[in-house]
């Protein structure tokens, strides 16, 4: 028995097929990403820009998750493909999410760490501290915004 597809099937699956091609492009953190960001999380020093629940939440509605992690074309891209997108747009506002608070993490760690080496090398320029206790110092700070994965 030979199945016919009408020609909605059709377009129907092109379409998800290129929705789900496309709209998934928030691939997330890669395995190394997401343990410094969860090392971050532990320490006290990540930064939470988009909230991941409230990313995949959002993604339910058209073009939501999309929209709310700030990926804009993707959000039209799902606001079209609706109801389709509710298979990948939860997903995709999630990894988002993460790959917003992975970048707004390390700016911070990087100006943080910036900050303290900058008052460090003021104190040697000062002359209140020597050389020696200035690259002690300096080796402290620099391990201290490292992750110990």
């Amino acid at each position: 028995m030979k199945v016919k597809f009408s020609q909605f099937s059709k377009t129907s699956a092109m379409l998800l097929t290129i929705g789900v091609t496309l709209s998934g492009c928030a691939s997330g953190l890669n395995s190394l990403e997401k343990r410094e960001l969860k090392y971050f999380q532990r320490t006290d020093l990540a930064v939470e820009e988009k909230n991941v629940a409230i990313a995949g939440v959002l993604g339910i509605l058209p073009g939501g998750g999309s929209f709310y992690t700030e990926e804009y074309t993707f959000g039209v891209l799902n606001l079209l493909l609706w109801p389709a997108s509710i298979l990948w747009d939860p997903f995709s506002g999630i990894n988002g999410a993460e790959q917003a608070n992975y970048a707004a993490t390390k700016i911070r760690i990087d100006r943080l760490k910036s900050e303290e080496l900058d008052a460090l090398e003021d104190k040697l320029k000062a002359g209140s501290m020597q050389l020696a206790q200035y690259t002690l110092e300096k080796n402290k700070i620099t391990k201290k915004f490292e992750p110990k994965l």
